[in-house]
């Protein structure tokens, strides 16, 4: 299998767990825990990847080149789903986390190969109209059209801090619950 795809089909696995929470087969308690235990766990095996400690293939097969130096998408991915469910209710944290999960490898496959401050408009398109369907089966129609503009804004441009592109995994689940979060006061 091609490495950019086992990427995709890892990253839409961690959507598995909020997937317990909404089959009622976890608490959301359990939930924002054993997303606190993954992110301590992805932040000792980012300290010895980095420190060069431990060098395992999976890292070298599933991290891209520009991860080398700094921490990888999967542990930006495990801490933003954290905080996101640790802030925010889980009508909002729940479907912002399965946006990075389920859309973002979608939209990732879809813009594949292009190095891009922004993404075609056929990519940003697709993105926000997944990220409302998926944000659908938890919220109204206004929060769940907020939570897509938010998780299509934070997928499809790329900002630039302090000369570093701010990866996506970090900012797709706080950003779309806020949206929802946003939406819920308002309806």
């Amino acid at each position: 299998m091609d490495a950019e795809v086992e990427r995709r089909v890892v990253h839409a696995s961690g959507g598995l767990v909020p997937l317990a929470f909404v089959a009622d087969l976890l608490t959301y308690v359990q939930l924002q825990t054993v997303f606190l235990a993954g992110s301590l766990l992805a932040l000792v095996l980012e300290a010895l990847r980095l420190s060069g400690t431990i060098d395992l293939a999976v890292f070298d097969r599933l991290t891209r080149e520009y991860e080398q130096e700094g921490l990888a998408g999967y542990a930006l991915y495990v801490l933003s789903i954290t905080a996101t469910l640790w802030l925010f209710r889980p009508e909002a944290a729940v479907p912002g986390a399965l946006l990075l999960a389920f859309v973002d490898p979608v939209a990732g496959l879809l813009g594949s190969g292009e190095l891009r401050r922004m993404k075609q408009t056929f990519v940003l398109l697709a993105t926000f109209g997944l990220s409302t369907l998926v944000a659908l089966v938890f919220v109204p129609s206004m929060p769940a059209i907020l939570g897509g503009v938010a998780a299509t804004l934070a997928d499809g441009v790329k900002p630039v801090v302090a000369g570093y592109v701010v990866d996506d995994n970090l900012t797709i689940p706080p950003a779309a619950a806020a949206a929802i979060t946003v939406g819920l006061w308002l309806v």
